[in-house]
């Protein structure tokens, strides 16, 4: 069965958590000094927020799957569609190890489908962690100007 996904970067946590927690009437089922994350079942959205971007805003959009074969089966769809797609395979993001892979609409929002493997204990692990400490947003693929890979730059616009 496949979730909605969400994640937006914040400014401040602490606010942002104490609204998303009244709004869902739930508290995160995950949460760290920069990240939280709500596993919603009405409706069934994994919704999350960190303070890692740029700038405030939509980070990206996905599909978060309970089966490999569902991972396969969006990853299927993109390709019959044209779709340029970035697959990272098994990588770390957002506290978790993940099969992942990404793919970019018309407008030049990002979308991710995953398949969460196990929870960790740090944000990421490897190049994805020292990017975001340098303040590159979440864990989309990079290109060099720090925007998601696929995503087209429109103006001046912060990332994502």
């Amino acid at each position: 069965m496949k979730r909605f996904h969400v994640h937006i970067h914040v400014e401040d946590l602490t606010k942002s958590i104490a609204f998303y927690s009244r709004l869902f009437a739930a508290e995160p089922t995950r949460a760290e000094s920069d990240y939280a994350k709500w596993m919603l079942e009405d409706p069934r959205v994994n919704f999350a927020i960190s303070t890692r971007g740029n700038a405030a805003g939509l980070d990206h959009l996905g599909f978060q799957v309970d089966a490999a074969a569902e991972l396969t089966e969006l990853k299927a769809r993109a390709e019959a569609a044209d779709l340029a797609l970035v697959d990272e395979g098994e990588t770390t993001c957002c506290y978790a190890r993940s099969d992942k892979h990404w793919i970019t609409d018309p407008q030049g929002i990002a979308w991710e489908h995953f398949h969460s493997l196990a929870n960790i204990p740090v944000f990421s692990e490897g190049k994805q962690e020292e990017a975001a400490a340098e303040g590159s947003a979440c864990c989309a693929p990079r290109a060099p100007r720090g925007k998601p890979i696929g995503i087209a730059v429109k103006s001046s616009s912060s990332c994502c």
